[in-house]
């Protein structure tokens, strides 16, 4: 009997434990500042950082799971994980709640020294502008139209390689990217001031599947605003 019973209180803690838990989704493709991987796991970086004061928020311990792009909207849409961040929804199609806006991105066109700093978008036009293969540039496609000539690259990293080798002149970056790898001293080349060209603020994916309603991880978000920990865990990596 007290077999059983110790049986039922175990099987009973491992659920509490896997209720309490807060599964973060992450793209392997992602690079630093956003994320650095060990073996396959979330080891550093902003992803992790969001992930784990959004689960403190919301009393929970964060679990990350890391899946190739491709994989990602399958694995939420099944409930594999409870939220997805630093999103937006016209990139990630499919039957999401989105929480509010809160991380903010920042994309500028860089220029190397060599050539005369762009005064707007249409200063590039026709030329190799570095890109990351599988992303979207709207504003750039708008204003250049097929003038708009992407270099494309698997990485952001690679972009910066290019760069410095000479191999093109622009390319597309978020800052806090660019910021970081300069902080890092990964990126030593002169360049121009970067020109923005889009700002917007990345939101949270929620799972309808998962583990948590939008409207509590809206309020989870909430007070991580209010407090000042987004602007503190972004601060670290510019």
């Amino acid at each position: 009997m007290k077999a059983v019973l110790g049986g039922i209180a175990l099987a009973l803690a491992a659920t509490s434990a896997l209720a309490e838990e807060l599964v973060v989704l992450v793209d392997t493709g992602t690079e630093m500042p956003m994320a650095r991987f060990e073996r396959g796991r979330l080891a550093a970086g902003i992803h992790k950082d969001i992930g784990d004061a959004l689960a403190g928020a919301l009393q929970r311990q964060a679990r990350f799971l890391a899946l190739p792009r491709k994989r990602l909207v399958t694995a939420l849409a099944a409930g594999q994980a409870d939220v997805l961040c630093s999103y937006r929804q016209e990139w990630l199609p499919g039957p999401f709640g989105w929480s509010q806006p809160f991380i903010p991105i920042d994309e500028v066109l860089i220029a190397d020294r060599g050539v005369p700093a762009p005064r707007a978008v249409a200063d590039v036009a026709n030329q190799p502008v570095g890109t990351v293969l599988g992303f979207a540039h709207p504003e750039m496609t708008e204003l250049l139209g097929t003038g708009f000539v992407r270099e494309d690259s698997p990485s952001t990293e690679a972009n910066l390689r290019k760069l410095a080798a000479g191999r093109m002149h622009y390319a597309l970056i978020g800052r806090t990217f660019l910021d970081y790898h300069r902080k890092t001293g990964d990126f030593t080349l002169p360049i121009h001031p970067p020109l923005p060209v889009r700002s917007y603020m990345g939101q949270c994916a929620v799972s309808f599947a998962g583990r948590l309603p939008l409207a509590e991880v809206d309020r989870a978000i909430s007070r991580l605003r209010k407090d000042g920990r987004i602007d503190a865990i972004l601060a670290r990596y510019r």
